[in-house]
């Protein structure tokens, strides 16, 4: 019987730190990413089509996630990874709302690269884009709820999120 992806090393306990959340978001159409380089796992290089680069999406600490899931189906033989990235953008106005508009419509495939709270960054849509899926949130209530915008952005790739080699992004990004 033919082993597919056999396992060739062992995975040890890691002794660092581990913190939740996001610190980064960038957001690029798809189709502007003209082309990377990919090595065990790990976005090297990215090439951006002329004139182009990812946009910062600035939002308040400890607001915003990411989030993978694999769903397996055992007698079609494949499997899905499902990505999911939460961002919330305080306080409601025009600009934000231009950008949502832009980022929702004719279902725009986008590219997101976003840097957790470990430091490190990672790439959701990578072989077929993330699309802003849901968006909701509002102005609250009392004075002191939040006035917002609450995104939801799914890829469905072939595998998890491969981590963004950080000694490229900054030549691919407009920072906020």
């Amino acid at each position: 019987m033919a082993i597919c992806n056999a396992l060739t090393a062992a995975l040890s306990k890691s002794c660092d730190n581990s913190v939740g959340g996001i610190k980064r978001l960038f957001i690029a159409n798809w189709e502007n990413v003209s082309s990377y380089t990919e090595t065990a796992g790990e976005i090297t290089a990215i090439t951006m089509a002329a004139g182009t680069k990812f946009y910062e999406f600035a939002f308040n600490k400890n607001t915003s996630n990411a989030e993978e899931t694999i769903a397996v189906d055992f007698a079609a033989g494949n499997s899905l990874v499902t990505q999911t990235v939460n961002l919330i953008l305080t306080r409601r106005d025009k600009l934000k709302r231009e950008a949502i508009v832009k980022l929702a419509s004719g279902q725009q495939r986008l590219a997101i690269i976003f840097q957790d709270s470990n430091g490190l960054y990672w790439f959701q849509g990578l072989t077929d884009g993330a699309y802003l899926t849901g968006l909701a949130g509002g102005t609250g209530v009392n004075k002191t709820d939040r006035n917002s915008y609450d995104l939801s952005f799914v890829a469905e790739e072939p595998k998890p999120m491969p981590e963004v080699d950080d000694a490229i992004i900054t030549a691919i990004i407009t920072a906020a």
